[in-house]
């Protein structure tokens, strides 16, 4: 096998990905297109170039317009897309838009039925839970998809890791019940995996889904999400996205591209400093349970090394004195930071009874475990001897 024809390692195409015109335009930096608007001199190639967009190309030969189509955009799409392994890629303004754009794609007036695995990310399942997005939801567990499907169930969604409780789903099994590659689609909110650890479209998924406001973004100063997917399902989410208007701004669009190379490097560091913490954190005689897959009893299925590369930066423990522990913990934390959002460079805390999970009923709350003593810990780049100090110091 030539050089040239093998495969390149995650931390090589994190680097080049998206970046294949940049020689041709003699620049080196991916430059950020801001136009709202693409003068033409040909009002016929201006109009073909519409019709094409519109019906959800992914270019033309002329942009025509913002909201159908922006090359830094573009850049970024093509980036993730090599990293997830797919066809293509469509961003979104967030990650709730990107999971609505994939229901209105699916979503008729007859087949309008979708399966979700709880627990989801708290928005997301009030989503599919309401009358917004027109669906009817049944909720299930991960094992339950066979039995939840029906003739007119369009869409089977599922998040692993798990946002709080960092349970692995196999994703693969999942596919399975819902009948394979030609079966119900399944979207895979691969936002704690990251493609770093794992990539769902491997294992037979055919949407995947990120808020890429997190890790892919990992600076905490942009708001996007994105979707990975076959090219014939790309079509209909960018019609999606002309009609609604849910663009993904160009300069989100180019902070996100700048952070993909850097991606591997961080994740795999902040795994790192999660494992030493949680290991911590578990032997601590304030903290009850540490959800953590990378514990001895974190990974009861066997998925690290079979779906996922590693347990990932994420740690969640339960505190034995409930949410009045939790509440002095917060408030005597000097280092880490009490915020909702995970993935950036700064360690992060926050109480997902209390935020990301408030907008979803107590029973739902407590079936997934979600607890007044739980906090889930989104593990930065700093030292993990910094970090533990800190935590030592507000649990004592």
């Amino acid at each position: 096998m030539a050089a040239s024809d093998r495969p390149l390692d995650l931390t090589t195409l994190a680097v080049h990905a998206g970046r294949g015109d940049l020689a041709a335009l003699g620049v080196h930096a991916p430059p950020i297109d801001l136009s709202t608007t693409y003068p033409f001199a040909d009002p016929d190639e201006a109009t073909r170039s519409l019709d094409a967009l519109t019906r959800g190309a992914a270019s033309a030969s002329n942009p025509v317009y913002a909201r159908l189509h922006n090359p830094t955009v573009a850049r970024f799409e093509a980036g993730l897309a090599a990293l997830e392994g797919t066809e293509a890629a469509v961003a979104f303004a967030s990650g709730m838009a990107a999971l609505a754009a994939v229901v209105m794609a699916l979503r008729t007036n007859e087949q309008r039925h979708v399966v979700g695995v709880r627990p989801l990310y708290g928005s997301n399942d009030t989503a599919l839970s309401g009358s917004l997005l027109g669906v009817e939801t049944t909720w299930t567990t991960a094992d339950g998809v066979a039995a939840a499907l029906r003739d007119d169930t369009v869409l089977v969604v599922v998040e692993t890791p798990v946002n709080p409780t960092l349970d692995l789903h196999d994703i693969a099994d999942v596919v399975r019940q819902a009948g394979g590659p030609d079966g119900v689609p399944v979207l895979v909110d691969s936002t704690f995996g990251t493609p770093v650890l794992q990539r769902p479209a491997a294992l037979g998924a055919t949407y995947v889904l990120h808020s890429a406001t997190k890790f892919l973004g990992g600076h905490g100063d942009v708001i996007a999400g994105v979707v990975a997917c076959a090219e014939r399902r790309a079509v209909a989410l960018r019609h999606a996205r002309v009609y609604t208007g849910a663009l993904l701004h160009p300069l989100a669009a180019y902070l996100l591209h700048r952070g993909l190379p850097t991606l591997p490097l961080r994740v795999l560091r902040m795994q790192a400093t999660a494992q030493a913490l949680a290991e911590r954190l578990a032997a601590h005689p304030a903290v009850s349970r540490v959800y953590y897959p990378g514990l001895p009893d974190g990974d009861p299925r066997g998925l690290l090394g079979r779906q996922m590369a590693g347990p990932g930066p994420m740690v969640s423990f339960e505190l034995a004195g409930g949410f009045a522990a939790a509440d002095r913990l917060m408030r005597g934390l000097r280092l880490i930071i009490p915020a909702v959002s995970l993935g950036a460079t700064e360690t992060l805390i926050q109480h997902p009874a209390g935020l990301t999970h408030r907008v979803v009923s107590e029973e739902v709350r407590v079936a997934g475990r979600i607890t007044g003593g739980l906090l889930r810990l989104s593990v930065g780049l700093e030292a993990a001897d910094d970090l533990w100090n800190d935590l030592e110091a507000a649990l004592g």
